[in-house]
């Protein structure tokens, strides 16, 4: 009886010491995005953009499109953008638009053509590109890469990804974000207060690329470590 205490005991120290670490990981994310959100960080414009309804699309290695010319139809042509995110164009030659939107490809290839051609009127029409998507990671039913149709909110994504298991920590939902360079710092979201309130204002809308992460509750990381499948195993325990 002594040692199965003894047991338990080293269990729940173990268990105790990998809740605290976690909860310090979320604690220090936490704190990183209050010194984001302060203006702390130096960011550019772009970067503070984190809460954009409707991002462009950027082209990327892979993508095809048309580019059409009003006036000089000669020069139509469907190009791919190479693994060094250039296109070969028609009589111009290599140009690097990767990263770019439809509007600002418009505006370079028209610049580029702009010196053989005079006022040359281009339109682009994306025709083999990269769905959106989100990530979905955790303690989910079926976590995964789901394709992004529409506006989805992280609560919608969490449904979308079989909801949460029982070892879900609702209260503390990490939502990652791709800046220019890397990752945004993680948002923290309490998806267990907006179920209680009945209220999602504070759910935000995912954009293409973004990573939901669910950590687990504490209960779950101290069941790994005790003996048997249920804390209710252990009512009937007493000292001999």
């Amino acid at each position: 009886m002594i040692r199965t205490l003894a047991v338990l005991l080293v269990g729940w120290e173990l268990a105790a010491g990998f809740a605290a670490a976690q909860d310090h990981i979320l604690t220090e994310a936490a704190k990183v995005e209050e010194t984001t959100a302060s203006g702390a960080n130096s960011t550019t414009p772009a970067d503070k953009d984190f809460h954009t309804r409707l991002p462009r699309y950027k082209l990327e290695a892979g993508d095809a499109f048309d580019v059409a010319f009003e006036l000089n139809p000669e020069f139509d042509q469907t190009v791919s953008v190479q693994p060094d995110g250039y296109v070969s164009l028609r009589a111009v030659g290599d140009i690097p638009v990767k990263g770019q939107t439809v509007p600002e490809v418009t505006e370079t290839i028209r610049t580029a053509y702009g010196k053989i051609l005079s006022t040359p009127l281009v339109s682009i029409v994306l025709k083999d590109f990269e769905k959106p998507y989100f990530v979905a990671d955790g303690q989910l039913g079926h976590p995964g890469k789901y394709d992004l149709r529409g506006d989805v909110t992280l609560t919608q994504a969490v449904a979308m990804a079989g909801g949460f298991t029982e070892a879900a920590k609702h209260s503390k939902v990490l939502l990652f974000r791709r800046a220019s360079q890397g990752w945004y710092p993680a948002e923290i979201f309490d998806v267990k207060k907006m179920e209680k309130t009945g209220s999602l204002k504070e759910d935000p809308v995912l954009h293409a690329g973004d990573m939901l992460f669910v950590p687990k509750n504490t209960f779950s990381k101290f069941k790994a470590y005790l003996p048997g499948s249920s804390v209710g195993a252990f009512v009937p325990l007493t000292l001999p």
